[in-house]
């Protein structure tokens, strides 16, 4: 079940609970139903928390490449997608759900531009490679972007997936694979 329709489903529950509640004190006050449902409606928020699954990301210490000012374009890269997969998520308005998309794909870029100068200055000997997967994801991401501006909010969900996917996993691999040989020249 989808976010819209979850909530949806919520706020028909509370505004029923809530008709039902003021029919009955109608009636009288003492009316035991009205009570119950007044307990009903303060446990809903309960309910909603715990059936609210989280798409979001944490740093865990294993994501850490031995670069700091690496590190902590990637603690600002996960901050940037769950801020965008919330947006998603709880179906924000259009103009929040495109900035969130933009600003995380314009950090990505600058991310980018970072690392591929400090492979380059280095010498690093996979760099057109690495430089080969970030113009690839580059790539896909404008095409998300392209989705997104025709089919508009439902486009959302596959672009979230993939940078989740992405992200994590570049981290974990191609991102690690340099980071031996930088640390070896002294960067940290």
């Amino acid at each position: 079940m989808n976010t819209r329709t979850k909530n949806f489903i919520y706020a028909m529950a509370i505004g029923l609970a809530i008709v039902i509640i003021f029919l009955g004190f109608l009636s009288s006050f003492s009316n035991p139903i009205s009570w119950l449902l007044i307990v009903a409606l303060l446990l809903i928020p309960v309910f909603y928390k715990k059936s609210d699954q989280t798409n979001q990301i944490e740093w865990k210490d294993e994501y850490s490449v031995g670069i700091t000012h690496i590190d902590q374009d990637h603690k600002k890269l996960i901050k940037l997608l769950n801020q965008f997969t919330v947006a998603y998520d709880h179906a924000m308005s259009e103009e929040f759900e495109k900035e969130a998309l933009e600003a995380l794909i314009d950090y990505t870029k600058y991310h980018f531009e970072r690392e591929e100068k400090m492979m380059r200055e280095n010498d690093y000997p996979d760099f057109v490679a690495h430089q080969a997967k970030h113009q690839e994801m580059i790539g896909q991401v404008n095409q998300f972007v392209d989705l997104y501006n025709k089919k508009g909010h439902d486009a959302l969900k596959e672009v979230s997936e993939y940078l989740t996917v992405w992200l994590i996993s570049h981290i974990n691999g191609t991102d690690k694979e340099y980071s031996q040989y930088l640390n070896e020249r002294g960067i940290n």
